[in-house]
């Protein structure tokens, strides 16, 4: 899904985040993406300025279901691929 806004930073693309955590209710951990969700960096932010970045960014929070796509993404990269091992390699 593309975003047809022009963006200070040049890079086109919806924008989205996913609040992880809230630290001494005061600050906002969340992942933010641009076009792709699996793809994201951490931030953290006081309440009042996540408001404005989701603002300024026009993002959009995740949908349960990419919320799982990302969560699933993550396991990949963490554990591998469940169809895959070292044996594939040595067998011919």
């Amino acid at each position: 899904m593309q975003n047809s806004q022009h963006h200070p930073a040049g890079i086109e693309g919806q924008r989205y985040v996913r609040v992880t955590n809230v630290l001494h209710d005061k600050y906002i951990e969340f992942e933010f993406a641009i076009g792709d969700p699996t793809i994201n960096v951490e931030l953290v932010l006081p309440f009042e300025h996540f408001q404005k970045f989701c603002e300024k960014n026009n993002a959009k929070h995740l949908t349960v279901e990419q919320e799982a796509a990302v969560d699933y993404d993550k396991l990949k990269w963490r554990f591998g691929v469940p169809e895959y091992s070292d044996n594939d390699n040595n067998q011919q």
